[in-house]
């Protein structure tokens, strides 16, 4: 009794860093969705105000994904509803996709972040390989039911998770690849595109030129869905 009442408090804490028992047995991803408010697969969901799973229809065409969701994602419980997410659907139009019908995801699916010195502003910290690795199970039951044509991988936190550790944004964004093998399951149809984060767009010296090299890559997966 006492090694399954400290399996339990694991559990509860986080500590198991697996979201795998939290997996539903069956349905679509409105019992996804319903199953991982309730998920405890590592601990960043002690701090964080709400699980911030994907949005967009099955059956979409194109998936992006991100790293984890941001202060305002948090709040409001949907990804990409932030700055970063506004610039990233501005990118979409001009590139010619902003009529497609995307679903928008992340690796992570709690917000991690360290309180600024003044307690007043949640500042974003990137999560750890076993922060991300006990999240994957989500994002391989969203791909495997999206099923999307175009993959667009946000970032070195996304393109690490679905391209392995040793993915470098700066080595290959703007490359249509072959979809991966989602976490030892055979690889779905489709292709991928790695690209940088919107929010990398934000913070770059030259926000007009890296917008630029934003709708460049996201161009590129455009010519596929046409």
């Amino acid at each position: 009794m006492v090694a399954d009442a400290g399996t339990a408090s694991a559990a509860d804490s986080g500590q198991g860093y697996d979201a795998t028992p939290y997996l539903p047995s069956r349905g679509g991803l409105a019992a996804l969705r319903r199953a991982a408010a309730d998920c405890h697969g590592c601990p960043l969901f002690l701090d964080a105000t709400q699980t911030v799973f994907g949005k967009g229809p099955a059956g979409s065409r194109l998936m992006l994904v991100g790293e984890q969701p941001g202060d305002r994602e948090d709040v409001q419980g949907e990804p990409f509803v932030g700055p970063a997410g506004q610039l990233l659907r501005r990118a979409l139009d001009e590139a010619g996709l902003g009529d497609e019908k995307a679903y928008f995801t992340n690796v992570v699916k709690h917000f991690k972040f360290t309180p600024d010195a003044r307690g007043k502003r949640r500042i974003h910290k990137a999560p750890s390989l076993r922060e991300m690795t006990a999240c994957t199970p989500w994002l391989a039951e969203e791909l495997k039911r999206v099923a999307p044509e175009v993959l667009v991988v946000l970032g070195a936190t996304a393109g690490k998770a679905l391209l392995g550790s040793s993915f470098r944004v700066g080595e290959r964004r703007g490359v249509l690849l072959p979809m991966p093998d989602l976490f030892g399951k055979p690889a779905a149809t489709g292709r991928l595109l790695a690209t940088v984060h919107p929010s990398a767009v934000l913070r770059a010296d030259d926000r007009e030129a890296a917008f630029a090299g934003l709708v460049t890559d996201l161009s590129l997966a455009a010519t596929v869905l046409r």
